[in-house]
């Protein structure tokens, strides 16, 4: 990936909130035919890794499971939100008309080492951690143990584990950070108005150097 210095985002602590909070991740392989993506929904979990590790399930019938090696490396892509940027927005525009237009976007690439784990405990537990995650948010949550224990086995025996041991953490957060002050300014409190509150937010908080470095 295309990195320019002052687009580069080093704060780990941010890459993991940013991976948290825009968990479905493209897991970019190298298979039989190719390069494949599969979208999946991640859980991070720190525990004893060095940089931490992914953890997410794919259908039994789904190939990829069957085509990486163990510890083979591969790329998730977290997109953490985008937003086109008109150079109409920039105050500087009306005084010399020297803008053109731009995307902004914020994405982390986690490479790392993957394993299969076919394993229904294993399983299990994935399931449950990514149920209790976003599950949180629900007045009532639902639980595994809310369906029929003979009905959840039949759904886990079609389902693999995958696990990602991260070796590699990139976070690019593309802001307007190369504009002026100003500029940036005014284009991410239109994205608000706009509702657009996700890139225009974090633009706000980078040019006053709150939230993004």
């Amino acid at each position: 990936m295309y990195l320019p210095s002052h687009f580069s985002q080093t704060n780990r602590e941010e890459l993991y909130q940013l991976i948290r909070q825009y968990p479905l991740g493209a897991l970019v392989t190298q298979g039989v035919d190719g390069l494949d993506a599969n979208h999946l929904p991640f859980e991070l979990a720190l525990g004893n890794s060095e940089l931490g590790i992914l953890q997410a399930h794919v259908a039994r019938k789904n190939p990829i499971w069957r085509e990486v090696q163990a510890d083979q490396e591969v790329l998730v892509i977290f997109r953490a939100g985008d937003a086109y940027i008109s150079p109409q927005w920039y105050p500087s525009k009306q005084e010399h008309q020297k803008q053109v237009p731009t995307w902004n976007y914020r994405v982390v690439h986690a490479h790392g080492k993957i394993r299969v784990l076919d394993d229904e405990k294993a399983v299990r537990g994935i399931v449950a951690k990514l149920t209790r995650r976003h599950e949180s948010s629900q007045e009532t949550p639902w639980k595994m143990t809310d369906s029929p224990k003979e009905y959840i086995e039949q759904m886990l025996q079609q389902i693999v584990g995958v696990e990602i041991e991260i070796t590699r953490l990139i976070g690019k957060v593309k802001l307007s950070q190369d504009d002026e002050h100003r500029d940036a300014r005014n284009a991410g409190q239109i994205l608000i108005e706009s509702d657009n509150r996700e890139i225009g937010t974090a633009m706000l908080h980078c040019v006053n150097n709150v939230a993004v470095e």
